[in-house]
């Protein structure tokens, strides 16, 4: 699990009221899939993967965790604590929730990190049916 010097400087700097909770869910999210990333942007922090941004914790400076899931529509799974329509988003009060909820999120990851490979995939088969096309068109001529 790759963990970012600068986000540890951001807890150092920032000492938020939750920081026990924002760590649980940061290794949580980290140690669900090899690809996951963070990074600090915008002043918070962000999981991602090469394929975009997973989650951000905002509203850091109050009590408990505020996970914001980026493009979070894209999920499908059946995920009881995800909550909002348009943004969604999961609200954890401290660490015991979040290790209660830990396969929860772990899902979540995994999801999100499936939607990206089958991106990929598709992106990958479609420059390859281009290629033969063009292929066989210069054959032609």
């Amino acid at each position: 699990m790759a963990k970012s010097a600068a986000v540890e400087r951001w807890f150092a700097s920032t000492k938020p009221p939750s920081e026990a909770a924002l760590r649980r869910v940061r290794d949580i999210i980290l140690g669900a899939d090899p690809s996951m990333r963070e990074r600090i942007q915008y002043g918070i922090t962000f999981s991602s993967t090469k394929s975009g941004d997973f989650a951000a914790f905002v509203r850091y400076s109050e009590p408990g965790v505020n996970l914001r899931l980026m493009r979070g529509r894209r999920l499908h799974g059946r995920y009881p604590h995800l909550e909002g329509t348009t943004v969604k988003r999961m609200h954890l009060a401290d660490a015991g929730q979040a290790s209660a909820q830990a396969a929860e999120l772990r899902s979540m990851v995994k999801e999100w990190c499936a939607l990206g490979d089958a991106a990929r995939a598709k992106a990958t088969a479609t420059r390859a049916a281009a290629s033969r096309r063009a292929g066989r068109t210069a054959d032609r001529h």
